[in-house]
């Protein structure tokens, strides 16, 4: 299994982190990684999400239905999109209250033959850039909803 982490504090409390996040109908307005979703913000739900895929050539984007695996209010979400064999991901997002507003770790666990072909230079070359400009665009987003 390989691994994504980036970390980032936001200044604002983890309700208002947390409604960005589970905004998906609103996903095109802020995050440059994920750039279009819909779908019912709920455990087990269903999401609809279209997103840029670092590994392929420059703006080619996946879209794909993903479920919610992990929705704890405030605290932590994630969503798994699976290809048989392939490919088998969970986009992670975890909230903890900091002295500055929130802490944000934000990540992905990547498996299957494809993720096996990536090397931890291509994941951080390729891949952890999009994620930081997610935490930036997120910080950003709440700052201005305010």
């Amino acid at each position: 299994m390989k691994q994504i982490r980036t970390e980032a504090v936001i200044s604002a409390p983890p309700a208002k982190v947390w409604a960005v996040l589970t905004d998906f109908a609103r996903y095109h307005e802020w995050n440059p990684l994920n750039i279009a979703a819909e779908g019912e913000a709920r455990a087990g739900g269903k999401i609809r999400t279209t997103f840029l895929n670092p590994a392929g050539r420059p703006g080619a984007t996946i879209t794909q239905t993903v479920t919610l695996t992990t929705f704890e209010p405030y605290t932590a979400l994630a969503w798994t999109g699976v290809v048989p064999l392939l490919f088998h991901g969970t986009h992670l997002f975890r909230l903890e209250p900091a002295p500055e507003g929130t802490r944000l770790i934000h990540g992905e666990d990547l498996g299957g033959l494809i993720a096996m072909t990536f090397s931890e230079a291509k994941l951080e070359r390729d891949f952890r850039p999009h994620y930081v400009a997610v935490n930036q665009a997120l910080a950003k987003r709440v700052a201005e909803l305010g």
